[in-house]
């Protein structure tokens, strides 16, 4: 009995200190990039469960920084990432602002590394009403290929499908 007592509270333990914990090393980002404030921050971001603070003390993946635009053909499609660089094995953080208001309708989907996704791990956007935009997270191959892209697949309501690359913030 006090075994299995022993072992839940181990697993409950192990289960609350996963989370969003991320080393605070080597986050250092380009000066040319433009670090999004915390008024496009939602308090909470539906669909990764975790709250994200928006004062001085955030820590290093909280801050999400544009990445530039990209057309996918006539399309303007705006980009920030988040979780700092882009690193071999752990997660990375896209946030797709698209130029027209869906209300979600679109699907969004983003993996980093090549076009073939080969080795890469597909994220789902969730989209967030509160700033129109989708937040997707995807992990980096291991080893990640030196010319890696953040690769994003747009999916209108109406079938259309339409693929375009960016280049990440990298170490």
């Amino acid at each position: 009995m006090i075994r299995m007592v022993l072992m839940t509270m181990a697993v409950a333990g192990i289960s609350l200190s996963t989370g969003c914990e991320r080393e605070t090393g080597g986050n250092e980002q380009p000066p040319a990039a433009k670090k999004r404030g915390a008024e496009n921050a939602d308090a909470e971001h539906a669909g990764h469960g975790h709250e994200h603070a928006t004062g001085e003390g955030d820590h290093a993946h909280d801050e999400e920084v544009d990445i530039g635009t990209v057309m996918f053909g006539d399309m303007k499609v705006a980009l920030a990432q988040g979780h700092g660089a882009v690193e071999a094995g752990k997660e990375g953080h896209l946030v797709v602002k698209l130029p027209y208001d869906d209300a979600g309708a679109t699907t969004v989907r983003a993996w980093i590394g090549g076009k073939d996704r080969t080795l890469s791990y597909v994220g789902k956007g969730t989209y967030a009403p509160s700033h129109d935009d989708y937040d997707i997270h995807a992990i980096a191959p291991n080893p990640l290929p030196q010319n890696a892209m953040w690769w994003i697949e747009i999916e209108k309501p109406d079938g259309t499908r339409i693929v375009g690359s960016a280049k990440p913030i990298r170490e």
